[in-house]
Parts: C-alpha cells; structure tokens; sequence
C-alpha cells in the first residue's frame, strides 16, 4: 500500500514553472557529438545546480572531463529512515540540422501549445518538471516520501562514459541506499481507438551490441575473374542478416502488455500473430513491435577506394539488440548469419535489464497517473533502445521509465525522438508535473 498525499497539489504557477524551465534547458546547446568537440553540458549544469541551490538544496558538480558536467543532490524526505529513490536524467542531446527545422532547435520557441527544442523529449522535459516540482514543494515545505537522490548527468547519448558511467564506476557512494530509479522513455500515454489511453511504464530494456564487420579476401584487378572478391563476401553476410528474422521470445514485460492491450481492444490474444493488436498503437507499434525478437540491423558499409580495383577487405556496421536472457543464443545464431568468411569485432556493449513491475513504487506511479486521468491504464513495457538505466542497474537498483505525459492522440511520440521538429505540448509537461508532485508524496 502507497501512503496518502500530503498538503496542497501544485498550483498554476508551479505547473507553469515547468514550461518555463523546459524552455530555457532548450535553450543551452548540451549536443553530443561523440567525439569530445561539442559545447558541452556546463552550462546546462551551472544552471541546474542554481535551481537546486535556490530551492535549498546542496548541489554537487562533478566534471570528470572539462565541460561535461553533472549535477548531483539529495532532497531530503519526510522518511529518512527508509531506502533512498534515485531520479537521473541526461542534458546532452543528438545533434540537429537547424536547417530541416521549422524553429531553431535550441530556440526553446513555444508555439502551437508546444514547447520546440532538441532534447524536448530526450530529455529535458522531466528533468523541467522535476525541478519545478522539487522548487515548489521546498517553498511550500513539503518534502518527499523519502530521500530523493537528484542526478542531471553528462553524455547518456554515447554510452555515459563521461556521465551515469563513469558516476556508477567512481562515485557509487552517490547512489547508496537508492533501491528504485526512474527516468526516461515510460510514462507517456497512447490512446487506442477505444478511446482509452495507456501510460506505458519502461521496466525492461533490450541490450545493445554494435559489430564492425569485415570480410577478407584477395586484393585484384576488378576486370579479372576472382572467387575471393571481399565485397560479394561482405554483402551476402550483410543482405543474410538483414533478412534474417530470429525466433520471437515473449518477455514478461511484453506479455504483460500484450494482455492489457487485448483485453482492452476487447481481441483475442495471438502472440503468434501481434499484429492486429499492434496496430492499435498508432506511431508507438514502432517501440513495442520491435520488442517481440532479438534484431541485428546493418547501417554502415564501407569498401574499396578505386571502382577498378577489388579490395582485400570490405567492412560493415550492424545495430543488434538482444532481449533480456538471450545473449547467448542470439550471439550464436549471428555468427551462423555471418558464415566463415566474415568476422566480427565488438565497437560496443551494454546489458539488457528487466525488472518487476510490482511493489509500492509501481503502486505510487499507478496511483499519481490515475489520480490526474481516472480514464487511463498504466501498463509496463519493454524498451527496444537503451538508457542510463543499464548504468545504475549495476548498482542494484531497480529502474524504471516514468515521464509522465498526457499526450494528445495524434502526437508522434517515437518520430520526435531524434527527430526533426522534437516538441513537447505545454499542457503534458503541466499535466506530468502534477502527477510527479502526487508521485513524491506516494513513493
């Protein structure tokens, strides 16, 4: 059982406050470009921690490279006594092409009920929302639950190295005592044709292994024969992956999901065959259809130099990502795709996790969603990308995707991630700031 709420909701200035916050993170180019040459997330985090500091709170800054910054703090709960909750988001963002944007992308404009911005979905909105919340609860002297441990951190985009990475692996006494973490890609709604919305609740996340491909064979004249050619190796590999469908595992995450789905379209469940049901989902089938097999997509081909000239080598990148428990099988059914001419090497790696949806935690999100949208259904699913998740689940910590966003019923969600025009509605960050203030008091 969740404990009752306490004192007073959010009014409408706090809820505004998220907007306002939302906006201005939009502002600070935190692009990460991979390779240590981009503006970096100081100022993002200057001014996060000024937030922090004029909410009462004592803020670290920790930078283990010049530039990316995280921020790290503990706002104090009504419970001192019981296990701590960990809220981390990231400040970095994808790089944008200004050009193919309607706004710039680090204009912050708020237009058409939408706040506009690279990262106004990955993910500076919960990281506004959740700095809205912490400012109006301290003013009000309204703590949490129970400890809340805060953490802005640097460089989720290219794998954490200089952010949740390198925090876990250096100052794990950051995070002691945290039992349960949430952060991005869960909580947001999916309306069906029923009319019902679904906030979908991230408990699981396929794990991630990039490959660099390379087939060998024998260097030559391109107008000679020659039955080594590296490129015919290389692309016969390429095209036998990429057609290649591996066998379906049903996670319980997606089992779960499935039968909430089913039974509220009022369907029969086919696992054998999801597609009907999926359709339901709109934009968002994309996500959840993705989460039924393991998948190894090629993206990169390089090879040769001359168009007369057959190269020794020819080489090619593949995205896979394997369920939770599947690594071993999947790896094994990848180096039968490959054949004996075409090896690969390891470019990086990251595990899959899963966790139980159950447990007072999962009844405070259920409660603090409900309690703002009596008509909606909270449900889990599994995430076919990766978070900062992976990071703190090393530590022992139970993680979670929770943004809580009401969203409009035609609101591409997934096409916004990364993608061109990333917006979020005014009236979800509002609406998410109020769930996240029930949620505190709850957790």
């Amino acid at each position: 059982m969740v404990s009752q709420a306490s004192g007073a909701p959010l009014d409408d200035t706090a809820m505004d406050d998220a907007v306002t916050i939302c906006r201005d993170l939009l502002r600070f180019d935190t692009t990460n470009y991979g390779d240590g040459n981009g503006p970096g997330e100081r100022a993002a985090a200057e001014y996060i921690a000024g937030v922090l500091a004029d909410a009462g709170l004592e803020p670290e800054i920790i930078e283990p490279t010049p530039g990316r910054t995280n921020v790290v703090a503990v706002w104090p709960g009504a419970d001192r006594d019981r296990p701590r909750l960990l809220v981390h988001g990231h400040t970095d963002v994808v790089p944008a092409d200004a050009a193919d944007w309607r706004f710039p992308p680090f204009s912050g404009e708020i237009a058409d009920g939408c706040v506009w911005g690279r990262g106004a979905v990955d993910m500076k909105n919960l990281l506004a929302m959740v700095l809205a919340v912490v400012r109006a609860r301290q003013g009000a002297s309204r703590p949490p639950a129970r400890d809340v441990v805060l953490a802005f951190v640097a460089d989720e985009e290219t794998g954490g190295h200089h952010g949740a990475g390198w925090l876990c692996q250096n100052r794990p006494d950051l995070f002691e005592g945290c039992t349960e973490a949430i952060s991005e890609v869960g909580g947001y709604s999916v309306t069906l044709p029923t009319g019902r919305r679904l906030y979908l609740v991230e408990t699981a996340q396929k794990g991630i292994a990039w490959y660099r491909l390379t087939a060998s064979g024998v260097a030559g004249h391109g107008s000679m024969l020659n039955d080594e050619n590296s490129v015919i190796e290389l692309a016969e590999a390429v095209a036998r992956i990429g057609r290649h469908r591996f066998p379906q595992r049903i996670r319980p995450a997606l089992r779960h999901f499935m039968e909430e789905l089913a039974a509220e379209l009022g369907e029969p469940l086919d696992l054998e065959n999801p597609a009907p049901l999926l359709k339901a989902l709109g934009p968002v089938e994309r996500i959840v259809g993705s989460t039924f097999r393991d998948m190894a997509t090629p993206t990169v081909l390089t090879a040769g130099m001359k168009t007369n000239v057959i190269p020794g080598q020819a080489h090619a990148e593949i995205d896979c990502r394997y369920l939770p428990g599947s690594e071993e099988t999947f790896l094994a059914e990848l180096d039968t795709l490959l054949g004996p001419h075409v090896r690969r090497e390891e470019l990086h790696y990251d595990i899959a996790v899963e966790t139980d949806f159950t447990g007072p935690i999962t009844d405070a999100m259920r409660a603090g969603l409900e309690a703002e949208d009596p008509d909606g259904r909270v449900v889990p699913y599994l995430l076919s990308a990766g978070t900062d998740a992976k990071h703190f689940s090393r530590l022992g910590i139970a993680c979670f995707g929770f943004v809580p966003l009401r969203l409009p019923p035609d609101f591409d969600y997934p096409g916004v991630f990364h993608g061109v025009d990333e917006r979020v509605p005014a009236d979800s960050l509002r609406f998410g700031a109020r769930v996240l203030d029930r949620f505190f008091d709850l957790c």
